[in-house]
């Protein structure tokens, strides 16, 4: 067949196909679109889209490319991305609840076998034996770890953990006020919030005391009472504090008949006491630090676990168990305490996540594994050296109070500007090769001029040093 014959056959293929529909995505000829909404009685799509608010819709055509082959695509995408800088290329001090420290080639290797390569939970799960064993492998460890009796096969982020926990000590109380600090991440006061007001739950506040920014123990003690259901706190806090009183904290929440939430840092447990070594009830956690790289934002690894049959009946999520064949020669997995879910008990559930990231579970689980106690052990002590050495060059920088507070700090802390705005400052490190900290200056105003910095295994002494000089070299100019 001429080459001529075959172009005029494509011209008439092509003329024949909508513009608006594509030949390898069913559903999207115009008549077959006509149909669907006939069927669901809606005139247009316009009509069906109505209800979104025309600010916040598009109202012009998408600036697209027209590329028309794969290579032409991936060299477009390539070229898009080439623009961004990572921590490869500068260093950064901004932490916040992402984190950059290093995962062993030998986990991501594991999570990328096509054997576990889910992120989801499979219903019929007995047949995903090895991935179950994995998922029970990571709740023990993280039991261990934490001192907890029971932790589940994880939840979406450490966000989505606070509210399953804040809502299961209501539960399991009756209570319905919690305590938080007044110092917790204004994100995940936001989804905590979320999680709490459509259940009647409310919010109240421990204010920190402003020469350590622990929690103030006067506020907490005038706050904590026989309507509590919980105090949430911190260790270390968002600012970076390890708290002195935090081990002696569940034992006052349950003289009140409340119960003590711990938030955790997993690495940081390498040199702390877990939280049911100091009697917390139930313990929650990011786990994206021992999991996965920062990949922008997500995807993120929540951590949760408990002590007491009663909380046990109340966990989110789903727990696998170990038992044995038929015959009794093999160990078995299997999902336990499945009644307490939504596919199972609809409305009257204890939580509406029945799904969890098990991909990276299965990371933190081979994470730990491969750094075992004496691992961790290390790295907590890397981090905290780094940490003090950075306040340390920071607190000769004139016009920087670093640390803000006085107090121990883990992996971050507070600097004051005295007579310089943060964002300000984050701007000319930024054009200096230098991504700071997390500006805390909107959110915590009683704070002044302020920053959150953070120091992992991954800071370099060298660029501690470099953070230090350009700081002397923008205050001194401002």
């Amino acid at each position: 067949m001429s080459t001529q014959l075959l172009g005029a056959e494509k011209e008439a293929s092509v003329q024949k196909v909508n513009k608006n529909s594509h030949p390898f995505i069913p559903n999207t000829s115009e008549s077959i679109r006509l149909k669907m909404l006939e069927a669901i009685g809606v005139g247009s799509i316009e009509e069906l889209y109505s209800d979104i608010p025309a600010e916040v819709r598009v109202s012009h055509p998408l600036k697209i490319p027209a590329l028309n082959s794969e290579h032409e695509v991936l060299t477009h995408i390539e070229a898009l991305l080439s623009q961004n800088q990572s921590t490869k290329e500068i260093p950064t001090f901004l932490g916040a609840g992402i984190y950059n420290h290093y995962v062993p080639a030998a986990a991501k290797a594991i999570v990328s076998r096509v054997e576990f390569q889910t992120a989801y939970t499979p219903y019929q799960a007995e047949i995903s034996q090895g991935l179950l064993q994995a998922l029970f492998e990571f709740q023990s460890i993280m039991a261990d770890l934490t001192g907890m009796e029971v932790v589940n096969s994880s939840l979406y982020d450490g966000s989505n953990a606070i509210g399953e926990a804040v809502r299961m000590a209501a539960r399991s109380t009756g209570r319905r006020k919690i305590l938080i600090p007044k110092c917790l991440h204004p994100d995940r006061l936001s989804v905590l919030r979320n999680y709490s007001e459509p259940s009647g739950i409310s919010i109240e506040k421990v204010d920190y005391d402003k020469e350590t920014g622990s929690l103030d123990m006067g506020d907490l003690e005038s706050k904590l009472d026989n309507a509590t259901a919980a105090l949430y706190y911190e260790v270390p806090s968002f600012f970076g504090t390890l708290d002195p009183e935090a081990t002696r904290l569940p034992d006052k929440c349950h003289s009140q008949g409340a119960l003590a939430i711990v938030a955790f840092d997993p690495i940081s447990l390498g040199g702390l006491k877990g939280p049911g070594d100091y009697n917390a009830d139930i313990a929650v956690a990011e786990g994206q630090s021992i999991s996965t790289e920062m990949n922008y934002g997500g995807p993120l690894l929540g951590i949760i676990g408990c002590r007491g049959e009663t909380l046990v009946r109340q966990l989110p999520g789903r727990i696998i168990g170990m038992t044995t064949t038929l015959d009794g020669k093999s160990p078995a997995y299997s999902m336990v305490l499945q009644t307490r879910e939504q596919h199972i008990r609809r409305e009257r559930a204890t939580s509406n996540i029945c799904t969890n990231e098990a991909l990276l579970a299965i990371g933190a689980a081979v994470y730990l594994s491969l750094l075992g106690p004496h691992g961790l052990k290390q790295l907590f002590e890397t981090i905290k050296t780094k940490t003090e050495y950075a306040m340390m060059k920071l607190s000769q920088v004139p016009g920087l109070t670093a640390p803000r507070f006085k107090s121990h700090f883990y992996q971050e802390f507070v600097v004051g500007f005295n007579r310089s705005k943060a964002s300000e400052v984050n701007r000319r490190l930024l054009s200096e090769g230098i991504h700071g900290g997390k500006v805390l200056s909107a959110e915590f105003p009683d704070l002044g001029e302020s920053s959150l910095l953070c120091v992992t295994e991954m800071t370099s002494q060298e660029s501690i040093d470099q953070l230090s000089e350009k700081l002397k070299e923008i205050l001194g100019g401002i």
